[in-house]
């Protein structure tokens, strides 16, 4: 009898020890998928409200939808909602990782458990928030952004008042911070830029238009007018002391809705002549006096900036700036379309006599007008713009370019290398290059050589 006894305290002993130890281990997964979804939740959401297209958000704005107006509600503060959702992912994921703790604990039967368990129980635990609560959910909301911001809209609104105290420190201190990173004058180069450009566009849904483009706006900065301008040479302009009809045969002749008006040399401009101002007067004789037409000049260095002689365009009201040398004189003109074709390119109207400025022979060999520019060369090649820096010097156009490697005027026939690049002179004068035929090797052929 006491044996009988003896074993059934035993069994029951074991029985509660069996249930506690199935009790706790069952709430502890059961906790740890919760959170896991939770943490999922939150990560889908964060991908959805800030993957929102502009078109989405103007549905949302227009839409009489409560769960249209809670995402247009919490997208007037963006950071307020960043912030919420960082807090919540932030506290789940801690929650995942303290359980995993103690369950490695309990497996361990001590609090100082063999590495080959505490190596086991983190590489779990990382596994299962990176995959389960953060790249599942986030190729969801992706795909589904609109959708599931509208089904999770109301519950963020709720989780901001709740965390609102706590957002609202962690904001007040990152703007201490950007206020100290702006002082100290942080940024960040056009080099990183491209490189950032080249990782976020390598996917089919960008096409080598839009990738040049969004190129294009990336450089538009550095680039000054000196490269860009129309040059002193093919300035069409008229001399202030023609009579009427010696300048309606001048405009006729030009074609353009602009035109600088000059005293004696084209180092002297007098104004800018639109040519819808003459428009009222196009039956007076040739005594009429068409210089009191005149609009003041607007004149910028060769070394301004695209973006600032843009703004400049913008708050100025003008479309055409004259370029000026450190001496004063006139070097060139550009219009608000040249600035504009750097981004978009080349812009032609039924007016305009196409005029590339280069012939393509085949993918490697071109032939170039003397007075093209070297940046225009570059994009033509498919190059970077920056190759013929350190070797062209103050020269802008091909035909300085070729004088500045060759160190003198070639003569036609004339070959100069330069890297992979072999400049061939096609006609030449003794002032200037007119025609050179460019031949790009390949990288691999480079190498060779």
């Amino acid at each position: 009898m006491e044996t009988d006894h003896l074993f059934m305290s035993l069994g029951f002993i074991l029985s509660e020890v069996l249930f506690e130890f199935n009790y706790f281990y069952t709430i502890s997964f059961i906790a740890i998928a919760i959170l896991l979804f939770m943490s999922a939740m939150i990560s889908a959401s964060e991908v959805a409200f800030f993957s929102l297209k502009a078109d989405d958000f103007e549905r949302c704005r227009e839409s009489d939808e409560p769960a249209d107006k809670n995402i247009v509600q919490l997208l007037k503060k963006p950071r307020l909602l960043l912030a919420t959702i960082l807090i919540m992912n932030n506290f789940v994921n801690v929650g995942v990782v303290t359980i995993s703790t103690f369950l490695m604990w309990e497996m361990a039967g001590t609090r100082k458990p063999s590495e080959t368990i505490v190596g086991l129980v983190t590489f779990g635990a990382t596994f299962a928030i990176t995959f389960f609560g953060e790249i599942i959910p986030k190729v969801y909301a992706t795909r589904h952004n609109w959708t599931f911001a509208r089904r999770m809209g109301g519950m963020w609104l709720i989780l901001e008042k709740v965390w609102h105290l706590i957002s609202y420190l962690l904001l007040s201190m990152s703007n201490v911070i950007e206020r100290r990173i702006e002082k100290k004058g942080y940024s960040t180069t056009v080099d990183e830029l491209n490189q950032a450009l080249d990782l976020t566009t390598e996917n089919n849904e960008t096409t080598a238009e839009e990738k040049d483009i969004l190129k294009s706006i990336v450089n538009f900065g550095t680039l000054a007018v000196k490269r860009v301008m129309k040059s002193r040479m093919d300035i069409s302009a008229v001399d202030v002391d023609l009579n009427f009809k010696e300048l309606m045969e001048q405009v006729n002749k030009s074609g353009f809705s602009r035109i600088p008006v000059y005293k004696e040399t084209l180092d002297h401009v007098e104004g800018i002549l639109y040519i819808k101002d003459l428009l009222p007067y196009l039956e007076e004789t040739e005594n009429f006096k068409w210089q009191k037409l005149l609009r003041p000049g607007y004149f910028v260095p060769e070394t301004k900036k695209l973006d600032s002689l843009l703004k400049d365009f913008q708050s100025k009201r003008v479309h055409m700036a004259v370029v000026v040398d450190e001496y004063g004189g006139t070097s060139g003109l550009v219009t608000l379309e040249d600035l504009i074709e750097e981004i978009i390119g080349e812009i032609n109207d039924e007016f305009d006599e196409v005029n590339l400025g280069y012939q393509k022979i085949d993918d490697r060999t071109f032939v170039f007008e003397g007075k093209t520019l070297v940046h225009d060369m570059c994009k033509a090649l498919d190059v970077e713009a920056t190759i013929f820096d350190d070797v062209k010097g103050e020269s802008e156009s091909v035909g300085g370019l070729i004088l500045e490697l060759h160190g003198s005027l070639p003569k036609v026939g004339e070959q100069i290398q330069f890297d992979r690049f072999t400049f061939t002179i096609l006609t030449a004068d003794q002032k200037r290059i007119n025609r050179v035929r460019v031949n790009m090797a390949d990288e691999s052929e480079k190498d060779e050589d």
